[in-house]
This record gives structure tokens, C-alpha cells and sequence, in this order.
């Protein structure tokens, strides 16, 4: 898969600033009511077993889960708490690692969700996830 073929595919490539940009580049798309994110597997990506390393694929999974809690709390910036994850398959270079996930419960500060990462439609990565809403004052950091 070449970048030339995601864009077909209705893929946009997001140049974020930050560490995302760096395990990067990341990829996302509209999907019916939902976004989906990925990463086009490089030598970049690769460990030394010459497949991609697991922390390419936790902080992939980590940002779309992130991503979904945010949008879900009302924009609000949230932390991760815990993310319980298990490796079930890899991702080899010139592969796309597509990762989703969607919100199961949330309360007033905390939302649970459950994410997966998955090539070709095989799931390689399962996770379920504790994220803390941070609830800032105007012009406060988290």
C-alpha cells in the first residue's frame, strides 16, 4: 500500500505537532459516524524482529481511543488512566494498521471505552481503556 493508494481511498494524512507526529505520519477517515486512524507501516515503525513495534501500535490505539473520549466528553481534554491491552497478530512494513474505538459508559469524570487496531480487516491489537475527563478553567492547562 503507497500513500498515492490511502488518498484514493478517501484517507487524509494529519502532520500533528508533538509525539503523534513523530510515530506518524497519521491517517484518518470519516467512516459513517465514527473516525478511523491509522498508520501506514514503514522501517521507521519496525523493531528489530522486523515487525512493528508495540508501543507504534499502543500510541496509535492510545490516540484514536483519546481521540473518541474527547469528542464524547464534550471536547474536554482526557487523560489515560489505565489501557489494558492485548496482542493477538503484527503488522509488517507497507501495511496499513487502522486503529478505532468506541465509548462504552461514561460518568461525570471518567469514560470507558474499548479500542482495537486492525490490518486488512484482522484484529492485531485489543484494548479496553480508563480515561479521566479533565475539566479545566478558562485559559488553565491540563
Amino acid at each position: 500500500m503507497t500513500p498515492e493508494d490511502l488518498v484514493q481511498q478517501h484517507w487524509k494524512r494529519r502532520d500533528l505537532p508533538g509525539f503523534m507526529g513523530r510515530a506518524g505520519p497519521l491517517w484518518t477517515r470519516r467512516e459513517g459516524d465514527a473516525w478511523a486512524y491509522a498508520i501506514l507501516a514503514d522501517e521507521a515503525h519496525l523493531n528489530p524482529a522486523g515487525v512493528v513495534h508495540g508501543g507504534a501500535l499502543l500510541t496509535l490505539l492510545d490516540h484514536a481511543i483519546s481521540s473518541v473520549a474527547w469528542e464524547a466528553c464534550g471536547r474536554l481534554p482526557c487523560l489515560t488512566l489505565q489501557l489494558d491491552t492485548h496482542f493477538i497478530g503484527s503488522v509488517r512494513a507497507g501495511q496499513l494498521a487502522q486503529a478505532g474505538a468506541r465509548l462504552v459508559r461514561r460518568t461525570g469524570s471518567l469514560a470507558f471505552l474499548r479500542g482495537e487496531v486492525t490490518v486488512e480487516g484482522e484484529t492485531v491489537l485489543t484494548a479496553q481503556a480508563l480515561m479521566k475527563v479533565v475539566r479545566t478553567a478558562p485559559g488553565d492547562k491540563p
